[in-house]
């Protein structure tokens, strides 16, 4: 027997099980399809796993080399990692029943299995209907809705010529269930996550070589934020090598140890480690769920969406890594608040992605929203810009933590802030009022009239941006 829905969200990750919760909110009859488990790649291989990950190797870090810089003698330090991907699990699991507590407080059928969209059917005129193949083995569910949102989401990418075997060849999922820490490690892509890994594994003592195809790492960042980034982990210890064209055919296995060369320049260089992590970016899982059997249309491996999150099916929405862009929850989980805000409403609000905060969480975190310097140059504005360095700043001595700074790039003619970027401690904390100062389109000069708490790190945006106009009082 077929069940009716205002609207069936296929994928219960982030940007799935938020917007489902908002539909609830606003009363539709809601259902999600999730075939693995609720929270999606987020919850249990992306963000929360590799933070937990992350503050351990933080912890670890400090105990094991800053601690005597505070008066703190530990002998004897060491690390059990076992106890390490517990605490890792212990949290996602923790945070996974608590999603599942939201599906029964909104009144929201979650259904456990494979979602697959049909064609025009007895149930619907148009194409939309859901059959669910059962995780539990049980007779496939028809779900009729008047709505779908598909936030399928992605997984990681491959390398043409690499297979990922998940022994020496590992992707971030493979990473995420390591049971014991490799000695050395090749990670192939200097991205977000490649960085992360990075730091991580740096702290944890495995002797790691980021291979970046592009002339940096990060890309996507502020050149002077990027130039720190490379800086501080190549003092504890990270090898980073830009400008490198990896040549596949070259991979082998030896002596339990991996090889694979690249060119340097026109020169090549063989590479040895434990293991090779893949991190060149995310591709969307548009397979088997039906796209073919509807008008919605695909480019360069992404839905294609309107605005709204239409897509060419106007009843078929599509949110999330799906359709590509910026491949983040936070994004996800607006935009499905927005396709859901359209179903219901038939408004919303496109996306500003320079509105849109990033974060780095390596050692030092990176934080940033709106243009990079450079980015606002080549759009044509006439720039002033203010930086303030952490040292200068009394809460990072007293944390011991006074590498990086806050840099303001801002529209001489305006003054309104274009770009907010940040490296150093605790900046994707810090990253929240700048999010909130670009929002109200705030100016660099109001930033400075708000009153910050002193001693405390937030006065690092007060005097960059008074620094935009040379008014920094502590430097």
């Amino acid at each position: 027997m077929a069940q009716n829905y205002d609207v069936v969200i296929l994928g219960g990750g982030t940007g799935g099980y938020v917007a489902a919760i908002r539909a609830a909110q606003l009363g539709l009859k809601t259902a999600i399809v999730e075939r693995e488990r609720l929270g999606g790649t987020c919850l249990h291989k992306g963000c929360i796993p590799s933070k937990a990950l992350l503050r351990s190797a933080e912890v670890y870090r400090m105990a094991n080399k800053t601690a005597s810089e505070f008066g703190v003698e530990i002998e004897g330090v060491t690390l059990q990692f076992d106890k390490v991907q517990a605490r890792k699990q212990a949290i996602v699991e923790q945070l996974s029943q608590g999603v599942n507590t939201l599906m029964k407080k909104g009144k929201i059928d979650v259904y456990e299995g494979t979602g697959r969209i049909l064609g025009p059917s007895i149930f619907s005129p148009m194409p939309g209907t859901i059959s669910v193949e059962m995780n539990n083995g049980e007779e496939n569910e028809m779900l009729v809705p008047t709505n779908v949102v598909i936030a399928t989401g992605s997984k990681p990418r491959g390398l043409a010529g690499l297979t990922v075997d998940g022994n020496y060849v590992l992707n971030s999922d493979h990473a995420l269930q390591m049971e014991q820490l490799p000695k050395s490690l090749l990670i192939v892509g200097g991205g977000v996550i490649g960085i992360e890994w990075a730091s991580m594994l740096c702290d944890f003592g495995v002797y790691v070589t980021v291979i970046e195809y592009g002339p940096s790492i990060l890309p996507a960042e502020d050149a002077d934020i990027v130039k720190e980034v490379t800086k501080q982990l190549e003092k504890r210890g990270v090898r980073i090598v830009t400008n490198a064209r990896l040549n596949p055919a070259t991979f082998k296995i030896e002596n339990d140890n991996v090889f694979i060369s690249a060119n340097l320049n026109d020169k090549e260089e063989l590479f040895e480690a434990d293991k090779l992590l893949l991190c060149v970016g995310r591709e969307a899982n548009t397979q088997g769920i039906g796209i073919e059997n509807t008008e919605i249309e695909i480019e360069n491996g992404f839905i294609l969406v309107r605005d709204t999150y239409q897509t060419k099916e106007s009843h078929m929405y599509a949110i999330g890594d799906v359709i590509g862009g910026l491949q983040l929850a936070h994004v996800a989980s607006h935009e499905g608040l927005s396709a859901i805000e359209h179903i219901a409403t038939g408004t919303t609000e496109a996306l500003d992605v320079l509105k849109v905060p990033k974060c780095v969480y390596s050692y030092p975190e990176v934080a940033s929203i709106g243009l990079t310097e450079s980015a606002a140059r080549e759009q044509g504005y006439t720039l002033k810009v203010g930086k303030f360095p952490f040292k200068a700043i009394g809460k990072a001595l007293v944390n011991g933590e006074t590498d990086g700074f806050v840099k303001i790039v801002a529209d001489e003619q305006s003054n309104d802030i274009l770009g907010i970027h940040m490296v150093g401690p605790h900046v994707t904390d810090l990253i929240g009022e700048a999010s909130l100062a670009k929002l109200l389109d705030a100016t660099p000069w109001e930033i400075s009239q708000a009153i910050h708490p002193h001693p405390s790190l937030n006065e690092v945006l007060v005097e960059s941006a008074l620094a935009v106009d040379d008014r920094a009082i502590h430097f």
